[in-house]
């Protein structure tokens, strides 16, 4: 733990040599860390998210978060610029990748990386960070709730998005998944799915279900919070990174 570390809003390079704003934050000192690139959910780039970030800070790594929807939006407020993008249909899983890509290589670029850089994502972007996962080289990857992984989305879904079934036997890094089993988007059967899959083709990874939680329990501005799981969850990802990333 960290209690001295310094955040900031930056610039990096994203998907197709754009330039992207991107919320930085970093422990104080120079030792030699891991870092983590944090894939916001569906309701945007927001304060919430930002405190996410600060507290990878705090717990030892150098954490970035790009926005996502700075293209369509730039300088908007979360919201506004969440409803831009839902109304475009969502990022396209090539920009993301490339977006991801670009928070990893800044990260590794910082005179205190070991050069190890984990992902992890909430709700849309838990999707996103698994799909990070199937295409990039990264050393870890956190998926907490995310949607149509498995599954296919409801009719009149607002993101034009498919499952990565396909994608799932080339999954390149371990993977933590952390799910609620009174979730809908994935319910617990989507998750079986997810692991029959993963069991199957040999991946390393591990699953935590929480009894009585619900989508979104991390989200400490939302009515679906759980402390109880919210708690436990963040104990398993900071054990997790460490093991991965290191300090």
């Amino acid at each position: 733990m960290n209690d001295s570390l310094s955040a900031e809003t930056v610039r990096i390079t994203g998907h197709g040599g754009d330039e992207i704003e991107a919320y930085l934050a970093r422990p104080d000192g120079d030792q030699r860390r891991g870092g983590v690139v944090v894939i916001h959910h569906m309701p945007g780039y927001d304060r919430a998210t930002k405190e996410i970030v600060r507290r990878f800070a705090e717990l030892g790594h150098d954490a970035v978060c790009p926005n996502l929807y700075f293209r369509e939006a730039p300088g908007a407020a979360p919201d506004d610029a969440a409803a831009v993008a839902r109304a475009a249909g969502g990022v396209s899983d090539e920009r993301l990748l490339g977006d991801v890509a670009g928070a990893a290589a800044f990260l590794q670029a910082l005179p205190s990386s070991n050069r190890r850089v984990g992902v992890i994502g909430y709700c849309s972007g838990g999707r996103q960070a698994v799909l990070a996962a199937c295409n990039l080289d990264l050393n870890a990857a956190v998926d907490c709730y995310g949607a149509f992984v498995t599954g296919t989305p409801p009719e009149g879904f607002p993101l034009q998005v498919t499952n990565l079934v396909d994608q799932l036997p080339q999954l390149r890094t371990p993977l933590l998944g952390l799910f609620g089993t009174e979730d809908t988007f994935p319910g617990p059967e989507q998750v079986a799915e997810l692991e029959r899959i993963l069991t199957a083709h040999g991946k390393d990874f591990e699953f935590h279900s929480y009894q009585g939680a619900g989508h979104a329990f991390f989200a400490v501005d939302r009515p679906s919070y759980n402390v109880a799981a919210a708690n436990d969850g963040w104990e398993r990802i900071s054990a997790f990174f460490r093991r991965h990333l290191g300090g």
